[in-house]
């Protein structure tokens, strides 16, 4: 017999499978041989905590190994070839998706496989540079395989996004997210999960090739029929019955190149800030209302705020609990910091992104270095170079990153000296409430104000603000039809995921690339 119950029970109780187990019997009369998690979260508002849990017990039988059916990826190796630029999440899900409905996906990475990504992301606190083939941000993973792991998204008018949740649980992720209400996989577990996505890619046929980064497109008679490419110094033409375009939010040299060949684009909204970073025991004792802070049975604790300042959204961003704050520039002459946390969240610190909306057309607010007749829809990205060069100046030119304490930071003043960090190439004090922008560091500290009244503890001293976050999301849009997806003006052509201005996120991400692909698939069908 299989029991479906929704229970609101205390933290100690729901901490794992046997304490729920044990509250069944003691306090339902249900004596479960096993239960199944189907959704789970924590209720933190009032000082007793409670866990919400949907759970199915099951008493004299087994539960499936899993609640979804694997899904079947078939042999490709003879089959039309569309190709997949990047392998971030936008295409490698579409490129699974494409194996799904018979195609063969050819995937091109400028950046390296994510083992050999990972060595020289961890170069960059020795020697004070990066790579800028082989980062936070370009590599097989795209900048969400060592940012997080993140799963959650409000986003779900476009699709499937369960689909996406137990695709990663096939390719190695815990079954965990697919119960959680904020789904994370962890920065040490996602590379693996990725490496078992490109296998399957490579099972079936398809190809997945590393240190190819695209410089072009081919075109003919107003049709994309494939793309060039640099590989180890030498061109190279690689054709394909379409082109998925997913390069990520900070393949800069892809959107100078679409503007200069006079590709559709157009300049899209964006936030830009700081990463503030808490000693996590503070940000536990102050979600938990606990001066023991989240104890023995609660995880790491999140927050997220979000208020109006002066007609601008001002915000948290990519909160990472036990986390840690890391260098994701992607090129020379950049500081920028973005947030990570382990599948533990165990770290000593946590962090998150604050930031503040910017439109299009503030652009005019800020003063900005445009070389002469550079195309308008290209203004935020300039602004993001700007500012991240600043960062780099503050920073003496190396990958330390200029910081202050919070309350110094609102209060105008210099740091005489800074807190401890998670930051592993070092901070530097700076007046960043100095150097950045007016209409970003004003913004920022009225909302520091408001949210340390409203939660007691949150603006203070052992908080550190640093510089500077910039890649929240695509400065740029290519434009693309809504029920197609293909560019408004190229015939198959598919802009895709967070670089082409359609998602946020891995989730969302994964969703648009499946998308793509099966739009792809029409366009090809139909030829």
């Amino acid at each position: 017999m299989v029991h479906e119950l929704n229970l609101r029970i205390l933290p100690k109780q729901a901490y794992n499978e046997q304490s729920i187990i044990a509250y069944l019997r003691e306090e339902k009369g249900i004596n479960a041989g096993a239960v199944r998690v189907l959704r789970r979260s924590i209720d933190a508002r009032q000082r007793t905590i409670f866990v919400n849990l949907t759970v199915k017990a099951y008493v004299g039988e087994e539960p499936p190994l899993q609640d979804f059916e694997p899904y079947i990826y078939k042999d490709v190796s003879n089959q039309p070839s569309i190709i997949v630029v990047g392998a971030g999440p936008g295409g490698l899900f579409a490129a699974l998706r494409l194996i799904e409905l018979g195609f063969k996906p050819i995937v091109v990475e400028r950046g390296k496989d994510v083992r050999e990504r990972k060595k020289d992301i961890a170069r960059i606190r020795p020697e004070q540079r990066v790579d800028p083939e082989s980062n936070y941000s370009f590599g097989e993973g795209g900048a969400g395989a060592y940012s997080d792991g993140k799963l959650y998204t409000r986003s779900k008018k476009r699709g499937n996004t369960d689909r996406i949740l137990q695709i990663f649980v096939q390719h190695g992720a815990s079954p965990a997210i697919l119960s959680d209400a904020h789904p994370h996989i962890g920065t040490d577990r996602l590379p693996r999960v990725i490496e078992n996505m490109r296998n399957t890619i490579l099972s079936c046929g398809g190809e997945v090739h590393f240190q190819t980064k695209m410089t072009g497109l081919i075109i003919e008679e107003g049709r994309v029929v494939g793309i060039k490419a640099m590989v180890n110094g030498q061109w190279l033409m690689v054709n394909g019955k379409a082109v998925i375009l997913a390069t990520g939010h900070s393949a800069r040299d892809v959107y100078r190149y679409l503007a200069e060949s006079g590709i559709d684009i157009e300049a899209k909204g964006l936030a830009i800030g700081v990463r503030l970073e808490h000693p996590a025991h503070l940000i536990d004792q102050i979600q938990y209302h606990s001066k023991q802070g989240r104890g023995k049975w609660l995880p790491a604790a999140e927050y997220s705020m979000v208020t109006q300042v002066q007609g601008r959204g001002v915000y948290s961003f990519c909160m990472c609990p036990g986390g840690f704050v890391v260098p994701a520039a992607s090129g020379p002459e950049q500081v920028v910091v973005n947030g990570m946390s382990p599948s533990n969240r165990g770290g000593r610190w946590s962090n998150s992104g604050m930031v503040v909306e910017i439109r299009p057309e503030d652009s005019k607010e800020f003063k900005i270095d445009k070389p002469q007749n550079q195309n308008s829809s290209l203004s935020l990205l300039l602004l993001q170079e700007e500012l991240e060069k600043q960062c780099w100046l503050q920073a003496n030119r190396l990958q330390t990153a200029p910081a202050q304490r919070m309350t110094d930071f609102v209060n105008g003043r210099l740091s005489a000296d800074l807190n401890e960090s998670s930051y592993a190439p070092g901070l530097i004090a700076s007046p960043l409430h100095f150097w950045m922008p007016e209409f970003i560091s004003s913004r920022l500290r009225e909302a520091f104000k408001l949210w340390g009244k409203q939660k007691h503890g949150f603006l203070t001293s052992e908080a550190t603000v640093i510089g500077i976050e910039t890649r929240t999301s695509s400065p740029v849009r290519i434009l693309r039809d809504s029920e197609t997806l293909q560019h408004i003006r190229i015939q198959g052509l598919f802009p895709c995921g967070e670089g082409a201005g359609y998602a946020g996120g891995i989730v969302s991400a994964g969703v648009d690339g499946e998308r793509c692909a099966e739009s792809a698939a029409t366009y090809l069908t139909r030829c």
